[in-house]
């Protein structure tokens, strides 16, 4: 054992076993295996924990444990690499399991949002319903929502959902906002009221903060240490806000960047009115946001030939303009900069283009050709991008060769995508949130089932995949006693034997 070695034979001298090891810190995998080789004494060196558990590290694979939660680091490198391979097989041929993530027949999907494989959804009948896509039993409770004065008439429609790794945020037509707490369960922790319609929510990303935009102010809220809420600031804005986002990782106050036709703010509490970027008559027409950079899309028009459509860098920090990016004649419709690689993004066009833009160079590192209607979704990794499109295709996309992989069709458009390692969430919401002629009678709560959009959950890991995994028919909690239509449950309940 390598505690018994005190000296390592290096050529024609001996070394201790501590400054042996140093050495060998410089290798890689091939060199440390060919090492192995050399000698038993070498293989012994060549092996140790402390190597494999930091090439481990640096290859980012299991960060969260220590060097005494494996025994033998080399084998965990082995099989994380071979996960990752199957992954990426599984995700270029389409390999895997596909669920529709379905809830309240009859009802209009309004927005879906998700995190970490958690995903929210509201309705037209004013529900929102969560779904933990992580666990096979696909349980949907439902965050109960305030209840109104008196009680009377019907519940408002849900305009925006919001979630992250601790909080669900709902805001609802009639200018309510609910704040729930996934740990403490169904009950809101927290309600407040807009006198008028919220036309835009944010939530942090890793925070509590929430920010509202209804009518011409701003509100940011978030608990203090003692989990009362309170309002942080409340700022003026000169115009109609389109786009709301608050700045991830940020130490103290919040900040939140607020895109009002063409003007963008920069909202902090010590600085309510900062302007970050005003060109007169070029609205922006996206807004995304990290740590330390905005990055939104402006629109110009005719008498501004010589400027073509752009998506413009800022530094959030100096409130400068780092780069300007893409020379299209369509509007940029999205752009993601958070989920995106490092000194790279991702943006969608009207002229039915996805764009990967590096920011270094200020030019596009690839151009594809993706849907007939013009893109309005888009996130991306190191080696593959998912786009989703108005007319309703998704679309999985090899980055550096360029070419499509597969793609998958429903019927309303693509709003939101969000996909990691193993999994991919979709989601099609239709425009229309009444349709005429859905339903037999005006009373009919019922609308058909073509025009209430969908949710998709694709799952491409191979511990999911295995023998003894369920059937997506068999995943039902068998909860509801009542049939319906579309809600047909199982008569016998194979999964609880």
């Amino acid at each position: 054992f390598q505690n018994e070695i005190n000296e390592v034979p290096f050529f024609d001298v001996q070394l201790p076993y501590e400054l042996a090891l140093k050495i060998f810190r410089y290798l890689g995998k091939a060199e440390l295996g060919r090492c192995a080789q050399v000698s038993k004494t070498w293989k012994i060196l060549a092996e140790d924990e402390v190597l494999w558990y930091r090439l481990c590290q640096e290859e980012g694979y299991l960060l969260d444990m220590s060097i005494s939660d494996h025994s033998c680091w080399k084998l965990a490198l082995k099989n994380c690499r071979a996960r990752e391979h199957m992954l990426k097989t599984n995700w270029k041929n389409r390999v895997g399991a596909v669920s529709q993530l379905r809830y309240e027949p009859g009802r209009v999907l309004c927005d879906v949002h998700s995190c970490n494989g958690v995903v929210m959804a509201g309705y037209t009948s004013g529900e929102v319903r969560l779904w933990d896509t992580r666990t096979w039993d696909y349980t949907a409770p439902v965050l109960a929502a305030v209840a109104g004065p008196g009680g009377a008439g019907a519940p408002p429609h849900v305009s925006f959902v919001r979630i992250n790794s601790s909080l669900a945020v709902a805001a609802y037509e009639d200018g309510t906002v609910s704040v729930w707490s996934l740990m403490l369960g169904q009950e809101p922790i927290h309600h407040f009221q807009h006198n008028q319609r919220i036309q835009a929510l944010a939530l942090a990303p890793g925070g509590t903060a929430v920010a509202t935009a209804s009518g011409f102010e701003v509100k940011v809220e978030s608990p203090d240490d003692k989990g009362f809420w309170q309002t942080l600031g409340t700022f003026e804005i000169q115009k109609l806000v389109n786009f709301l986002n608050l700045v991830p990782d940020v130490t103290g106050s919040p900040v939140a960047v607020a895109a009002a036709e063409d003007i963008v703010y920069l909202l902090k509490a010590e600085d309510p009115g900062k302007v970050l970027h005003s060109v007169y008559g070029q609205p922006v027409t996206c807004l995304d946001v990290s740590a330390h950079e905005a990055a939104f899309g402006i629109k110009t028009f005719g008498w501004l030939l010589n400027e073509p459509n752009q998506i413009l860098l800022y530094n959030l920090e100096t409130n400068q303009c780092v780069t300007k990016v893409g020379n299209s004649i369509g509007d940029f419709s999205c752009v993601n900069l958070h989920n995106s690689p490092p000194n790279m993004l991702v943006a969608g066009n009207k002229d039915r283009r996805v764009r990967v833009f590096d920011v270094r160079r200020g030019a596009a590192a690839c151009s594809l050709y993706a849907h007939q209607l013009g893109v309005s979704a888009v996130q991306m990794d190191e080696w593959k991008m998912v786009s989703g499109g108005e007319e309703g295709l998704v679309c999985v996309w090899d980055q550096r060769m360029g070419t499509k992989l597969w793609e998958m069709h429903a019927r309303h458009p693509v709003r939101h995508v969000w996909f990691n390692s193993h999994s991919l969430i979709t989601a099609n919401i239709p425009e229309e949130k009444n349709p005429r002629g859905s339903s037999i009678t005006e009373d009919d709560p019922s609308v058909h089932r073509k025009y209430r959009g969908t949710i998709y959950s694709y799952e491409f890991s191979v511990d999911q995949l295995a023998v003894e995994s369920v059937l997506p028919i068999c995943r039902s909690s068998y909860d509801e006693l009542t049939g319906y239509n579309y809600n047909i449950g199982l008569a016998v309940p194979y999964d609880s034997i």
